[in-house]
């Protein structure tokens, strides 16, 4: 779920809390400042949504040789990627432990009207009413160039609980199955044109195949906010392939209410496959201006503002959260392409072992531009 709002606030440097800096709110607070914590996303209702759309034995049959699995170590046993103590990383009971656990989290940017780099980001833990300052960009008391200043901003919140929540029982199932589509193609062994069921060597890997066993700092580039640990590398790991240290830093930052965590441990992600579908589910659900989460593209809470249609990023569906991922690699692209080949595959091999219509949606990006 996303709140929009446009306040009218006066600001003093006197009062700037610092980033990590944390208040327990009272209930009065949270209403005021986080628009209340609804019932309806708590940690068990978010879970039990998960498991109406798709009970676990229907999640067995989708992913029989994800990484861990059975499947998984007869297939990979003479492979030379195979570990003999793997365990099943991708395992339904870590799909439903990290929904849960982000559904205790509430997240909000508040940036301003004429510059959305001149923001703050804030997460609320729901159940210890604890808020925390998580990102402030420098200038976001100093846009008029003076100490104090009257500004217009616009804040946004998002329920993590919310996944999988919100919109009609298709518009549901529909974005579950393009998340697991789009999470299958990045960790997937195969292509389009495999024979047998693509959708059966989904989550296959859980990390950047060319980075496993590397030496030295991938993916890495100078951040004040949130800088890379020398000797660390941010290659792709978990479910999205969470890549680049100012991502690994964010993420972490939502998650435990600092940056270090992942940007000092970033192999934290390959070990355990909770926290792994954690980063993916929060990279799936927050908006990231200009452009809008993946969530609301799939559930209707996304409407496409005129500059969006003038780059062809409409209408909302599959082929929007291809653009949202990855687009500046992978727009104006029809299924010609491998890449938009292999995810519209997942898409509708796991749309159909589900039982969901697609039709008529648009999945590819073919005359999309960037947002």
């Amino acid at each position: 779920m996303e709140r929009e709002e446009k306040l009218e606030a006066k600001f003093e440097t006197a009062k700037t809390p610092a980033v990590g800096q944390s208040r327990v709110l009272t209930n009065a607070d949270i209403e005021s400042l986080w628009g209340g914590i609804d019932p309806l996303f708590a940690p068990d209702r978010a879970v039990d949504a998960v498991q109406s759309v798709l009970p676990q034995d229907e999640y067995e049959r989708l992913f029989p040789n994800r990484i861990g699995s059975e499947g998984w170590h007869e297939f990979s046993v003479h492979l030379s990627h195979y570990r003999i103590d793997q365990t099943d990383y991708y395992s339904y009971a870590n799909l439903l432990a990290a929904v849960a656990e982000v559904a205790n989290i509430k997240y909000k940017v508040e940036y301003r009207q004429d510059n959305s780099e001149s923001k703050r980001i804030f997460r609320l833990d729901k159940q210890a009413r604890t808020e925390t300052l998580i990102y402030q960009a420098a200038d976001f008391y100093s846009s008029s160039g003076t100490t104090t200043s009257i500004a217009a901003i616009v804040s946004q919140t998002v329920d993590f609980g919310s996944f999988i929540k919100e919109g009609s029982d298709l518009q549901r199932k529909r974005e579950l199955a393009a998340f697991l589509a789009n999470i299958s193609h990045e960790t997937g062994e195969g292509t389009a044109t495999s024979s047998g069921d693509l959708r059966a060597w989904g989550l296959y890997w859980n990390e950047e195949i060319a980075y496993r066993n590397a030496t030295g700092s991938k993916y890495v580039e100078e951040n004040d906010h949130f800088p890379p640990v020398q000797g660390k590398s941010y290659h792709g790991r978990g479910p999205i392939q969470l890549s680049w240290n100012y991502n690994y830093g964010l993420i972490s930052a939502i998650i435990y209410g600092s940056k270090d965590p992942l940007l000092q441990q970033p192999e934290l992600i390959v070990e355990d496959g909770k926290l792994g579908f954690m980063t993916a589910i929060l990279f799936w659900m927050t908006p990231q201006s200009p452009k809008p989460s993946a969530h609301d593209v799939m559930v209707g809470n996304w409407t496409p503002s005129e500059a969006n249609k003038a780059k062809g990023l409409t209408p909302a569906g599959f082929g929007i959260t291809i653009m949202i991922i990855n687009g500046n690699l992978e727009g104006n692209l029809d299924e010609s392409d491998r890449r938009i080949a292999r995810r519209v595959a997942f898409y509708r091999e796991i749309a159909a072992q589900m039982g969901v219509s697609i039709e008529g949606e648009k999945v590819n990006t073919l005359g999309m531009r960037p947002f």
